[in-house]
């Protein structure tokens, strides 16, 4: 709205209410306690008054709720303290990977409240039909959702890929897709979610990304700065500086897995040779550990090499060791570039952290070049598997607690 265009009243009432809903939720959100309006009052510098009205609001519109008040000693009755709800609005996470499809649900407090894995290998399937697959689940998670007392309200989709502003998959190696005009796509399914004043109803966006904004956000809270790494059939990942993801000036930053480790090496479906998803991607390390695919399906290939690394496999470990090596190298020159001190390991590398992070540290620690004074921690990622479409969903309630006013006003 243009303060130049409308009137001034008007703006300041409308504009005042909104800033205060959201300063109001905001410190609901990010409080490690349930504050009372009266803290609150004192956090915000708003008036008690002006609070409590505030909070009446966003107790109406199923945006917090009440918590049982904390002992406290002295005279006077405890105050209640004020916690995100549980009910009311919630976001649709979606993520189309190469080898299976996602669906979660996420409560306004960051609650995985529904989570459904279908394991495909879709790179022969078409896109407007691994979509429809999606649409499928994403119906019945809506279903799911709407018996436990949540509305969603927008959806975010996570892919294995370059997308531009557009919500477009210029490219997706893995997945075979180029130019997939997703929004378009699923525009010719019904609407899986009702359109609210300033949320959209679907965001596409890269999977190490949204993995690596659902780590940011998870609790308890962890570093602001720091690289995710997503390691599935491909490799991707997210680059969180100072809290904030960095995208890149086209938003396509974070391809590790093309990054060169061996500039002659194997070819690689992008085009280039050497990259490092073929040295570290998971059908890498399970070729290295000498298992067909058929002896491994996509469904358990963590599982079983982290069971046969526990016991002591010797093409395991050296498939694990070498895998962590390769990954290692182009970690230490992320963090050259970008002076991180940790790198968080998601997706399938995950659970085999306790393989992997050996043989990274060690190229850390010959590469870096402030290693010695300036150590680098590698860590498994705290959603696993399910970070990208956590992270999804979760970047959707995101802008509820960030814009209320919007919810108020449908709901309302």
């Amino acid at each position: 709205m243009s303060l130049t265009h409308a009137p001034a009243g008007a703006v300041r009432q409308g504009s005042l209410r909104e800033l205060n809903l959201a300063l109001v939720l905001g410190r609901i959100a990010a409080a490690h306690r349930p504050p009372s309006r009266a803290d609150l009052a004192t956090a915000t510098g708003l008036t008690r008054a002006t609070v409590s009205a505030v909070v009446e609001d966003l107790l109406a519109g199923h945006l917090v709720s009440e918590s049982d008040p904390a002992p406290r000693s002295g005279a006077g009755r405890p105050a209640r303290g004020l916690v995100l709800a549980d009910q009311g609005p919630a976001g649709l996470g979606l993520e189309v990977n190469v080898d299976y499809l996602a669906v979660c649900v996420v409560d306004l407090a960051g609650q995985v409240r529904h989570r459904t894995v279908h394991r495909a290998d879709l790179r022969p399937v078409a896109p407007v039909d691994a979509l429809a697959q999606l649409v499928e689940m994403a119906v019945a998670a809506r279903d799911d959702a709407t018996e436990r007392g949540l509305t969603l309200v927008g959806a975010a989709l996570a892919v294995p890929g370059l997308v531009d502003d557009a919500g477009t998959v210029r490219l997706a190696p893995n997945l075979g897709w180029r130019d997939v005009p997703v929004p378009a796509l699923l525009a010719e399914h019904p609407p899986l979610v009702e359109q609210v004043p300033g949320v959209p109803v679907l965001v596409v966006d890269n999977e190490a990304n949204l993995a690596a904004l659902g780590e940011l956000h998870s609790r308890p809270p962890g570093p602001s700065s720091f690289l995710h790494i997503s390691g599935e059939v491909g490799i991707g990942a997210g680059i969180v500086l100072d809290g904030a993801l960095f995208r890149g000036v086209r938003g396509w930053s974070g391809e590790i897995g093309h990054l060169p480790v061996h500039p002659e090496g194997r070819p690689c479906r992008c085009g280039g040779q050497g990259c490092l998803e073929q040295y570290a991607g998971q059908e890498a390390i399970v070729a290295a550990a000498g298992l067909a695919r058929a002896e491994l399906p996509a469904d358990t290939a963590t599982m079983r090499l982290a069971e046969l690394a526990e016991a002591g496999d010797a093409d395991a470990l050296r498939a694990l060791h070498d895998a962590g090596t390769a990954l290692g190298v182009a970690v230490a020159g992320v963090v050259n570039l970008l002076d991180l001190d940790t790198v968080v390991l998601g997706g399938g590398y995950a659970a085999l952290a306790p393989w992997l992070c050996p043989p990274v540290l060690a190229e850390i620690a010959s590469r870096v070049l402030t290693a010695a004074w300036s150590p680098v921690t590698v860590r498994p990622s705290t959603l696993g598997a399910e970070a990208a479409a956590v992270g999804a969903a979760g970047s959707v309630v995101r802008r509820i607690v960030a814009q209320p006013a919007g919810w108020l006003a449908r709901s309302g």
